[in-house]
């Protein structure tokens, strides 16, 4: 067996994966894509936007990286930024600048790229606005809270020429190339359905009250691109993630992982029909997304997904919190962030691959080796112009599921899709929640 990515050269592990899977990773976006502006010997500057959590951990890792090293430091918590830019000059040695405002990162000429996990509202705004300023962009999923903006940011890096980035981390893992390459080959027969699920035990977020903002936030800022709501006690940081105004639901929020993979081994694109069933069953609060959804995709071929989300009642699947199974005509892989088990027809274990790492997979935070294998692909990718593992196209594709089934959850009913585009046909209001409405100037544009 191969060694792992982290003990081969990065380009070296690139150019293998790449010529043995064709496919897996899609080149035809970076033609002509413009890399890093310097010596390929110099190291590539980012900027980390919203680094309350996820977005500390990552920036720690992009400042540990070869070839790497973080410049700036942006987010409207004035104790994140003081948090992260302290842990960032102690793993590469002297200080990042710090900001509120990315728009002025933006006008720093050193900076060549972006990284962004501000909340959900603001990520396909502020990688659009990168990509203007000439900066590549490495943007947590979802790559958009609604799926025009995922439309927009694929529309921004064609135009651009720059490199995107979506943090769906399992492109980056050994494990999964290898199995998805193997599924093209003939593993399991002809694949046909993949089901996916998230199982957690979230709390209740109660009922928010009005209340002052804190000292430490700039909360207009924070709104950004979104139209301007006062301030409630149990938005931020986290629970924005359940109020459809800045959130996009367990559905895109972990989701977004297990749908990409699911994709990815099928090898389809866009469905032909969606539904969801589901609600918010488990607390009486101020939580707007279903915490017990079911999401099912058709797609042209005969071939279908299931994603099941549990937010608040974590029994596990195949003992799992998280994970996707993918069936074949002769069998079955049973896929998760630690590798992959192949069983036959009868349920018997075939073979395993597993890394059998200590990560919690539920950990809303994240810092893990499929990330670091992710900063490591994306760096490469900014320097030598190769491929990033989770290019925009592709996180919009994945992102645009989680969509279509929040709508359809939404309106009750099944929507019908368009296979070459994903978007919604003969369903006038379903179709009236693919964008948002925006604070004024803040409407992103391609």
């Amino acid at each position: 067996m191969e060694p792992h990515p982290a003990a081969v050269d990065r380009r070296t592990f690139i150019k293998r994966t790449s010529a043995a899977g064709a496919g897996l990773w899609v080149t035809g976006p970076f033609a002509g894509v413009r890399g890093y502006r310097g010596s390929p010997n110099e190291k590539v500057v980012v900027a980390a936007m919203g680094v309350n959590s996820r977005g500390d951990a990552v920036a720690r890792i992009f400042a540990a990286a070869a070839n790497a090293e973080v410049g700036h430091v942006c987010d409207v918590d004035a104790r994140a930024t003081a948090k992260t830019s302290a842990g960032v000059a102690a793993v590469q040695g002297r200080p990042p600048k710090t900001a509120t405002d990315i728009r002025r990162v933006l006008d720093d000429p050193a900076v060549d790229a972006v990284y962004i996990a501000a909340p959900d509202h603001w990520h396909a705004p502020a990688a659009i606005l990168s990509l203007a300023a000439g900066k590549h962009v490495y943007v947590e999923k979802p790559c958009g809270h609604n799926a025009r903006e995922g439309e927009l940011l694929v529309a921004a890096q064609q135009k651009h020429r720059r490199v995107v980035q979506v943090g769906t981390q399992q492109r980056s893992a050994r494990e999964s190339i290898e199995v998805v390459r193997a599924i093209r080959g003939g593993l399991i027969g002809r694949p046909y359905y993949a089901h996916a699920w998230y199982a957690n035990a979230r709390a209740s977020i109660g009922r928010g009250k009005a209340a002052p903002v804190p000292a430490w936030l700039d909360y207009d800022l924070w709104q950004g691109p979104a139209p301007r709501t006062p301030f409630k006690d149990n938005v931020v940081h986290y629970n924005w993630h359940w109020f459809h105004h800045w959130g996009t639901g367990e559905i895109c929020n972990n989701g977004t992982h297990e749908l990409d993979f699911a994709r990815w081994a099928l090898g389809v694109d866009y469905p032909t029909q969606v539904t969801s069933t589901g609600g918010r069953y488990h607390f009486k609060d101020d939580w707007e997304f279903p915490d017990t959804q079911e999401a099912n995709f058709t797609f042209p071929g005969d071939r279908s997904i299931v994603w099941q989300g549990r937010s608040c009642n974590g029994f596990p699947v195949e003992g799992r919190g998280r994970g996707v199974t993918v069936h074949g005509t002769e069998g079955t892989v049973l896929v998760d962030r630690d590798g992959y088990t192949l069983y036959d027809l009868q349920g018997r274990k075939v073979r395993a691959s597993l890394r059998g790492g200590a990560e919690n997979p539920l950990d809303t935070v994240g810092s893990d080796k499929l990330t670091e294998y992710h900063v490591a692909n994306f760096v490469d990718a900014v320097r030598t112009g190769a491929p990033p593992a989770a290019p925009a196209v592709e996180g919009h594709k994945s992102t645009l599921l989680g969509h279509l089934g929040n709508i359809a959850q939404r309106v009750g009913r099944t929507l019908r899709t368009d296979p070459a585009t994903g978007r919604i046909q003969g369903d006038e209001q379903a179709a009236g929640h693919w964008g948002r409405e925006y604070a004024r100037g803040w409407e992103p544009k391609a």
